[in-house]
Protein backbone atom coordinates (compact mmCIF):
# COMPACT_ATOMS: atom_id res chain seq x y z
CA UNK A 1 0.00 0.00 0.00
CA UNK A 2 1.52 3.49 -0.71
CA UNK A 3 1.21 6.24 1.23
CA UNK A 4 -1.47 7.89 -1.48
CA UNK A 5 -3.57 5.24 -0.18
CA UNK A 6 -3.29 5.59 3.20
CA UNK A 7 -6.19 8.11 4.86
CA UNK A 8 -3.93 7.81 8.36
CA UNK A 9 -6.21 10.89 9.90
CA UNK A 10 -7.53 10.42 13.16
CA UNK A 11 -10.23 12.31 14.96
CA UNK A 12 -11.01 11.74 18.87
CA UNK A 13 -14.26 13.47 19.74
CA UNK A 14 -15.78 13.67 23.39
CA UNK A 15 -14.01 10.57 24.30
CA UNK A 16 -14.80 9.99 27.80
CA UNK A 17 -13.67 6.95 29.68
CA UNK A 18 -15.17 5.50 33.02
CA UNK A 19 -13.68 2.15 35.21
CA UNK A 20 -15.61 0.71 38.15
CA UNK A 21 -13.69 0.14 41.16
CA UNK A 22 -15.79 -1.90 43.74
CA UNK A 23 -18.96 -0.01 44.22
CA UNK A 24 -17.74 3.19 42.69
CA UNK A 25 -16.35 4.53 39.80
CA UNK A 26 -13.24 6.32 38.46
CA UNK A 27 -12.76 8.52 35.71
CA UNK A 28 -9.91 7.99 33.61
CA UNK A 29 -10.83 10.03 30.46
CA UNK A 30 -13.20 13.31 29.70
CA UNK A 31 -13.99 15.22 26.98
CA UNK A 32 -11.10 14.27 25.03
CA UNK A 33 -11.57 15.91 21.57
CA UNK A 34 -7.67 15.47 19.32
CA UNK A 35 -7.43 16.37 15.54
CA UNK A 36 -4.23 13.83 14.13
CA UNK A 37 -3.29 14.73 10.25
CA UNK A 38 -2.29 11.94 8.56
CA UNK A 39 1.90 11.07 8.54
CA UNK A 40 1.50 13.37 11.54
CA UNK A 41 3.81 12.14 14.28
CA UNK A 42 2.28 13.32 18.07
CA UNK A 43 3.52 12.48 21.10
CA UNK A 44 1.26 12.56 24.50
CA UNK A 45 2.98 13.14 28.02
CA UNK A 46 1.05 13.20 31.30
CA UNK A 47 1.24 12.16 35.04
CA UNK A 48 0.99 8.88 36.02
CA UNK A 49 -2.29 7.97 36.03
CA UNK A 50 -3.92 10.23 33.49
CA UNK A 51 -4.94 7.67 30.69
CA UNK A 52 -2.37 8.25 28.68
CA UNK A 53 -2.27 4.00 28.00
CA UNK A 54 -5.97 4.10 27.97
CA UNK A 55 -6.79 6.43 25.32
CA UNK A 56 -3.95 4.52 23.32
CA UNK A 57 -5.80 1.11 24.20
CA UNK A 58 -9.23 3.14 22.78
CA UNK A 59 -7.87 3.84 19.63
CA UNK A 60 -6.28 0.24 19.23
CA UNK A 61 -9.72 -0.79 19.64
CA UNK A 62 -8.43 -2.94 22.64
CA UNK A 63 -10.84 -1.01 24.98
CA UNK A 64 -14.53 -0.19 25.51
CA UNK A 65 -17.09 0.67 27.33
CA UNK A 66 -16.59 4.28 26.37
CA UNK A 67 -18.76 7.62 25.20
CA UNK A 68 -17.52 9.70 22.42
CA UNK A 69 -16.21 8.62 18.80
CA UNK A 70 -12.80 7.97 17.36
CA UNK A 71 -12.45 7.39 13.43
CA UNK A 72 -9.64 6.52 11.57
CA UNK A 73 -9.84 8.12 8.04
CA UNK A 74 -13.51 7.58 7.58
CA UNK A 75 -13.95 4.72 9.52
CA UNK A 76 -15.44 4.24 12.92
CA UNK A 77 -12.98 2.41 15.93
CA UNK A 78 -15.31 -0.19 17.07
CA UNK A 79 -12.98 -2.67 17.65
CA UNK A 80 -8.72 -4.25 16.63
CA UNK A 81 -7.76 -3.92 12.90
CA UNK A 82 -5.29 -4.24 10.87
CA UNK A 83 -5.15 -0.40 9.31
CA UNK A 84 -3.85 -0.23 13.61
CA UNK A 85 -0.26 -1.35 14.50
CA UNK A 86 1.15 -1.33 18.38
CA UNK A 87 4.36 -1.13 19.60
CA UNK A 88 4.48 -1.70 23.45
CA UNK A 89 7.29 -1.26 25.94
CA UNK A 90 8.17 -5.13 25.92
CA UNK A 91 8.50 -6.73 22.74
CA UNK A 92 6.33 -9.01 23.24
CA UNK A 93 8.54 -11.66 20.98
CA UNK A 94 7.29 -15.54 20.61
CA UNK A 95 10.67 -16.92 22.11
CA UNK A 96 10.23 -19.92 19.55
CA UNK A 97 10.28 -18.28 16.76
CA UNK A 98 13.00 -16.79 14.51
CA UNK A 99 13.03 -12.69 14.05
CA UNK A 100 11.39 -13.51 10.40
CA UNK A 101 8.71 -15.49 11.76
CA UNK A 102 7.66 -13.51 14.18
CA UNK A 103 7.76 -10.68 11.75
CA UNK A 104 5.36 -13.03 9.38
CA UNK A 105 3.19 -13.80 12.70
CA UNK A 106 0.71 -11.12 11.87
CA UNK A 107 0.67 -12.79 8.30
CA UNK A 108 -2.82 -14.55 7.27
CA UNK A 109 -0.04 -16.87 4.83
CA UNK A 110 3.53 -17.57 3.77
CA UNK A 111 3.21 -16.93 0.15
CA UNK A 112 6.30 -15.30 -1.83
CA UNK A 113 4.72 -12.36 -1.63
CA UNK A 114 4.82 -12.57 2.20
CA UNK A 115 7.97 -13.34 2.41
CA UNK A 116 9.00 -10.61 0.32
CA UNK A 117 7.48 -8.28 3.03
CA UNK A 118 9.47 -9.82 5.59
CA UNK A 119 12.45 -9.40 4.04
CA UNK A 120 11.49 -6.14 2.90
CA UNK A 121 10.74 -4.72 7.19
CA UNK A 122 13.86 -6.27 8.26
CA UNK A 123 15.68 -4.05 5.80
CA UNK A 124 13.97 -1.28 6.94
CA UNK A 125 14.82 -1.71 10.46
CA UNK A 126 18.17 -2.73 9.61
CA UNK A 127 18.32 -6.48 10.68
CA UNK A 128 18.62 -8.62 7.46
CA UNK A 129 21.25 -10.28 8.72
CA UNK A 130 19.43 -11.57 11.75
CA UNK A 131 16.18 -13.03 10.24
CA UNK A 132 17.36 -16.62 11.53
CA UNK A 133 18.01 -15.32 14.78
CA UNK A 134 15.85 -15.90 17.97
CA UNK A 135 14.72 -13.43 20.59
CA UNK A 136 17.53 -14.83 22.87
CA UNK A 137 20.10 -13.80 20.41
CA UNK A 138 19.00 -10.07 20.13
CA UNK A 139 19.85 -6.74 22.40
CA UNK A 140 16.93 -5.07 23.60
CA UNK A 141 17.20 -2.63 20.98
CA UNK A 142 17.01 -5.10 18.17
CA UNK A 143 14.16 -6.88 19.80
CA UNK A 144 12.61 -3.62 19.56
CA UNK A 145 13.63 -3.32 15.73
CA UNK A 146 11.77 -6.69 15.11
CA UNK A 147 8.07 -4.99 16.81
CA UNK A 148 8.45 -2.33 14.91
CA UNK A 149 9.33 -4.12 11.83
CA UNK A 150 6.32 -6.57 13.18
CA UNK A 151 3.58 -3.81 13.97
CA UNK A 152 4.12 -2.28 10.01
CA UNK A 153 4.32 -5.31 8.01
CA UNK A 154 0.30 -5.16 7.46
CA UNK A 155 0.93 -1.41 5.77
CA UNK A 156 -1.47 0.53 9.44
CA UNK A 157 -2.36 3.68 8.76
CA UNK A 158 -1.38 4.45 12.30
CA UNK A 159 1.13 3.06 14.40
CA UNK A 160 0.26 3.23 17.92
CA UNK A 161 3.44 3.51 20.25
CA UNK A 162 3.41 3.02 24.39
CA UNK A 163 6.00 3.66 26.14
CA UNK A 164 8.49 1.36 23.63
CA UNK A 165 11.37 2.52 24.58
CA UNK A 166 11.31 2.49 28.36
CA UNK A 167 12.88 -0.42 29.23
CA UNK A 168 15.96 0.24 27.31
CA UNK A 169 19.29 1.86 28.33
CA UNK A 170 19.77 5.39 27.74
CA UNK A 171 22.04 5.38 24.94
CA UNK A 172 20.13 2.56 23.08
CA UNK A 173 17.09 5.09 23.78
CA UNK A 174 18.43 7.81 21.69
CA UNK A 175 19.47 5.60 19.23
CA UNK A 176 15.90 3.84 19.04
CA UNK A 177 14.67 7.21 18.79
CA UNK A 178 16.43 8.02 15.99
CA UNK A 179 15.81 5.15 14.78
CA UNK A 180 12.11 5.47 14.62
CA UNK A 181 12.46 8.54 13.34
CA UNK A 182 14.25 7.59 10.41
CA UNK A 183 11.46 4.78 9.49
CA UNK A 184 8.53 7.63 9.97
CA UNK A 185 10.43 10.06 7.32
CA UNK A 186 10.54 6.70 5.14
CA UNK A 187 7.16 5.03 5.53
CA UNK A 188 5.53 8.64 6.68
CA UNK A 189 2.89 6.52 8.84
CA UNK A 190 0.38 8.32 10.82
CA UNK A 191 2.38 7.79 14.52
CA UNK A 192 0.99 8.37 17.78
CA UNK A 193 3.37 7.98 20.71
CA UNK A 194 2.70 7.73 24.55
CA UNK A 195 6.27 8.29 26.41
CA UNK A 196 7.11 10.02 30.09
CA UNK A 197 10.64 11.27 28.39
CA UNK A 198 9.58 14.76 27.92
CA UNK A 199 12.79 15.13 25.60
CA UNK A 200 11.78 12.26 23.50
CA UNK A 201 8.42 13.88 23.39
CA UNK A 202 9.99 17.55 21.91
CA UNK A 203 12.72 15.13 19.86
CA UNK A 204 10.06 12.80 17.77
CA UNK A 205 6.61 15.03 17.43
CA UNK A 206 5.02 17.44 15.34
CA UNK A 207 3.26 18.21 18.25
CA UNK A 208 2.90 17.42 22.37
CA UNK A 209 -0.17 16.79 23.88
CA UNK A 210 0.04 17.61 27.44
CA UNK A 211 -3.17 15.58 29.40
CA UNK A 212 -4.09 16.81 32.78
CA UNK A 213 -4.25 14.94 35.96
CA UNK A 214 -6.49 12.16 36.23
CA UNK A 215 -9.22 12.12 35.02
CA UNK A 216 -7.19 13.01 32.00
CA UNK A 217 -8.45 16.08 29.43
CA UNK A 218 -6.06 17.78 27.06
CA UNK A 219 -4.82 20.63 28.71
CA UNK A 220 -2.45 21.99 25.90
CA UNK A 221 -1.22 21.38 22.33
CA UNK A 222 2.19 22.43 21.98
CA UNK A 223 3.74 22.82 18.90
CA UNK A 224 7.13 21.47 17.87
CA UNK A 225 8.26 23.98 14.78
CA UNK A 226 12.30 22.63 14.22
CA UNK A 227 13.88 21.43 11.81
CA UNK A 228 15.04 17.60 12.06
CA UNK A 229 17.16 16.51 13.26
CA UNK A 230 16.97 18.26 16.43
CA UNK A 231 19.15 19.11 18.77
CA UNK A 232 18.51 18.76 22.05
CA UNK A 233 20.99 21.37 23.49
CA UNK A 234 19.81 24.01 21.36
CA UNK A 235 18.05 27.14 22.98
CA UNK A 236 14.32 26.30 20.99
CA UNK A 237 14.68 23.35 22.15
CA UNK A 238 15.29 24.15 25.50
CA UNK A 239 12.61 26.96 25.87
CA UNK A 240 10.11 24.14 24.51
CA UNK A 241 10.67 21.83 27.79
CA UNK A 242 10.85 24.74 29.78
CA UNK A 243 6.91 25.27 28.33
CA UNK A 244 6.04 21.64 28.70
CA UNK A 245 7.57 21.39 32.16
CA UNK A 246 5.56 24.48 33.30
CA UNK A 247 2.45 22.66 32.63
CA UNK A 248 3.15 20.18 35.17
CA UNK A 249 4.52 22.23 37.71
CA UNK A 250 1.33 23.94 37.71
CA UNK A 251 -0.20 20.19 38.77
CA UNK A 252 2.56 19.57 41.37
CA UNK A 253 0.34 19.87 44.04
CA UNK A 254 -2.78 17.58 42.99
CA UNK A 255 -3.14 14.20 44.50
CA UNK A 256 -0.57 11.38 43.18
CA UNK A 257 -2.78 9.25 41.05
CA UNK A 258 -2.56 5.69 40.08
CA UNK A 259 -1.87 4.82 36.86
CA UNK A 260 -4.41 2.87 34.73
Amino acid sequence: MGVAERNGSLVIEELHKKFHVGAGEVIALRDINLQIREGEFISIVGSSGCGKSTLLRIIAGLENGHSGTVRLGDRRVSGPGLDRGMIFQEHRLLPWLTVEENVAFALNGRTPEDKRLVREQLELVGLSGFARAHPHQLSGGMAQRVAIARALINQPKLLLLDEPFGALDALTRIQMQQEILRIWEVERTTMLLVTHDIDEAIYLGDRVVILSSRPGTVKRIVPVELPRPRDRSSYEFVQIRKEIYTEFFHEAEKPFAYAI
